[in-house]
């Protein structure tokens, strides 16, 4: 047991650096391609590749509870305690220039996208994930994406130039947040670290997965538990990284965060599970399913009821640090929900 667990801890270290320099990269490549933007698609890839490895890793080679846990474990932790440390960063004098209040207000479609996705990918685990179900993820995935290049290249035509009439003259002006390219040096260095990172994440995924498993035989402790509290630790520390350094940055900083976990939890009900399904494929053949369990149903109505009651408050047009306490809260009954569940299912 010591050596599965000094291993876990090995490789789970090597995941924590890897994700670090995966979040410096991107973060410094959202200076080229605009802040909301990358927010949504670039940081929110970057941030999920930790999760994106494990699952294949794991769907390849049968783990498909590991799998299917490690995203929904994911949701739970960003949906409610990620999105509580950005509220308290900055809403508080942790921020350099703290905010009554964190405008979601410009996020509807990305709020009505996670939930739609949501509940989708609860109701098409009822009779298990197939093939058909994996295209379905990936088209939804390829929607959010064109509809977020659709959104950033209208904001930023609108960002460069603005037009109105003084007297009889036509005026243009030119805002100074507009998207800018940034040092060619800046950019080079942001794109090694960022590769850097990539491969950090996929050289330590693997062996992170066998280690998990390995130690979860020996304490006689449900993987899938593990997966959804563990997993989610190694997975999302490129989001709570860049998360944390950009809420304490003010309003502008607080508003890429806000986008970077509404986009990576969307990418997690579409994109993930699309690699899962397409892994379990690799293992099982075309056919093969993901097949739902009690403990993954349980663990599936949980996270689906998080991220619905998570998403209430954000209709609203600010949420503050009361949002961030409540949303504190429901991750530490998340858990204690959690190891209520069974723990002696197959995960298979």
């Amino acid at each position: 047991m010591a050596e599965n667990l000094l291993t876990m801890l090995l490789w789970l270290a090597e995941l924590t650096f890897a994700s670090y320099l995966l979040s410096y990269g991107a973060e410094h490549l959202s200076k080229r391609y605009g802040a909301k933007f990358v927010g949504r698609t670039l940081l929110s890839i970057a941030t999920t590749l930790p999760e994106i490895a494990i699952v294949v890793y794991a769907a390849a080679g049968g783990f498909y509870g590991t799998a299917i846990g490690a995203g929904l474990g994911s949701n739970l932790l960003m949906m409610t305690l990620g999105l509580a440390i950005m509220l308290l960063i900055a809403t508080t004098r942790l921020s350099k220039a703290p905010l009554k209040g964190v405008d979601v207000a410009t996020f509807k479609l990305d709020k009505i996208f996670l939930l739609a996705t949501a509940v989708l990918s609860a109701v098409l685990f009822l009779d298990g994930y197939n093939y058909i179900d994996g295209f379905i993820f990936a088209g939804l995935f390829g929607a959010y994406i064109v509809m977020a290049l659709l959104e950033m290249r209208a904001e930023n035509k609108a960002a460069r130039k603005v037009e109105h009439k003084v007297g009889d003259h036509q005026v243009v002006e030119v805002y100074k947040n507009a998207p800018t390219k940034g040092p060619s040096k800046e950019m080079v260095k942001a794109m090694l670290v960022f590769a850097a990172g990539t491969a950090g994440i996929f050289l330590g995924a693997e062996p992170f997965i066998a280690s998990l498993s390995g130690f979860s035989m020996d304490v006689g402790v449900s993987i899938i538990i593990l997966a959804v509290i563990i997993s989610p630790i190694a997975g999302e520390m490129p989001e709570k990284i860049s998360m944390m350094l950009l809420a304490r940055k003010g309003a502008a900083g607080a508003s890429i965060a806000v986008a970077n976990v509404l986009g990576s939890k969307i990418l997690n009900n579409t994109l993930l599970l699309a690699v899962a399904v397409f892994g379990a494929m690799y293992h099982g053949g075309f056919n093969a399913t993901i097949a739902p369990n009690p403990i993954l149903e349980y663990q599936m109505i949980l996270v689906t009821a998080v991220t619905i009651i998570a998403l209430v408050p954000m209709f609203r047009k600010e949420i503050g640090l009361k949002v961030g306490v409540m949303l504190a809260a429901m991750y530490v009954i998340s858990l204690i929900i959690q190891f209520l569940l069974p723990q002696n299912l197959a995960l298979h």
